[in-house]
C-alpha cells in the first residue's frame, strides 16, 4: 500500500506539497507540507499529518483544534511531485482563522469568502440558502419558499414531467435543460425541509462501492 512513497519525487528538503480537497464538493480546502514519515503517519493512521516547517515537526491536523482530516483517497500528479488529498474535514474548518478554507480571498475584487468554490449542486445550494437566510425582492426561490410545499411541490412535479418529455422527444438540449429546472427544485425543496446538499452528497458517496441491487 505505501510502496508508491518511494517513487514520489520529494524536494532538496524532503517535503512535497500536499492539497486537501473536501471529498464531497471538490472544495480546495488547504495545502501543507508532507514528508515520508507523515505521509506513511497518514496512511497508517486515517487521519492527515503534515510536515510543519516553521516547528521542524510533525503536525497531525486538528490535534490542537478538534478539526480533523480524515483521509477518504489519495492521489499524485503526473509527474509525482505533488500529492492531492480526498479528506473529510471535521467541523467544515480547515484554515487556522476559522474559514472553511485557507483560499478564501478573491484577488479580482478583493473580497473574503468564506466558502471556496465547489461543485456547481453545491454552488446553487449555497445560493438558494443564502436566498433563505436573506430574502431578496423579486426573488423567485423566494417566492417559492414562501409559498411553501404546495407550491414548491407541484414545481418538481411539472419540471419531472417536463423532463419525462424531453425524453421521449430524444431533445438532449431539453433534456438538459429540463434535468436542471429538476435539480434547483429539488434543492429549493430540501433548503425548505432543512435538509442540506451535503446530506444527499454523503447518501451516494456510501453508495459507490456498495452492494449492488440486483432489481
Amino acid at each position: 500500500k505505501m510502496s508508491f512513497i518511494d517513487n514520489l519525487h520529494f524536494d532538496q528538503n524532503g517535503l512535497i506539497p500536499a492539497i486537501a480537497q473536501d471529498w464531497l464538493d471538490g472544495s480546495i480546502l488547504m495545502m501543507a507540507w508532507m514528508n515520508k514519515e507523515s505521509l506513511i503517519k497518514t496512511l497508517e493512521s486515517g487521519e492527515v499529518h503534515y510536515w510543519s516547517r516553521s516547528r521542524k515537526e510533525l503536525w497531525h491536523k486538528g490535534k490542537t483544534s478538534g478539526h480533523f482530516q480524515k483521509l477518504k483517497g489519495i492521489r499524485t500528479d503526473c509527474d509525482l511531485d505533488a500529492i492531492l488529498l480526498s479528506i473529510e474535514q471535521v467541523g467544515s474548518i480547515a484554515c487556522h482563522t476559522g474559514k472553511r478554507s485557507c483560499f478564501f480571498k478573491d484577488l479580482e475584487t478583493n473580497q473574503e469568502d468564506i466558502s471556496p468554490p465547489s461543485d456547481s449542486c453545491s454552488e446553487l445550494f449555497r445560493v438558494i440558502q443564502n436566498r433563505k437566510s436573506n430574502p431578496e425582492e423579486g426573488s423567485y426561490t423566494n417566492s417559492l419558499l414562501k409559498e411553501g410545499d404546495n407550491k414548491i411541490l407541484k414545481k418538481i412535479g411539472e419540471e419531472t414531467a417536463e423532463f419525462i418529455m424531453a425524453c421521449k422527444d430524444k431533445d438532449s438540449n431539453s433534456m438538459a435543460n429540463e434535468a436542471a429546472d429538476m435539480v434547483f427544485h429539488l434543492q429549493v425543496a430540501l433548503a425548505h425541509q432543512n435538509v442540506s446538499w451535503t446530506e444527499v452528497l454523503q447518501v451516494l458517496a456510501k453508495r459507490r462501492g456498495g452492494p449492488r441491487r440486483n432489481q
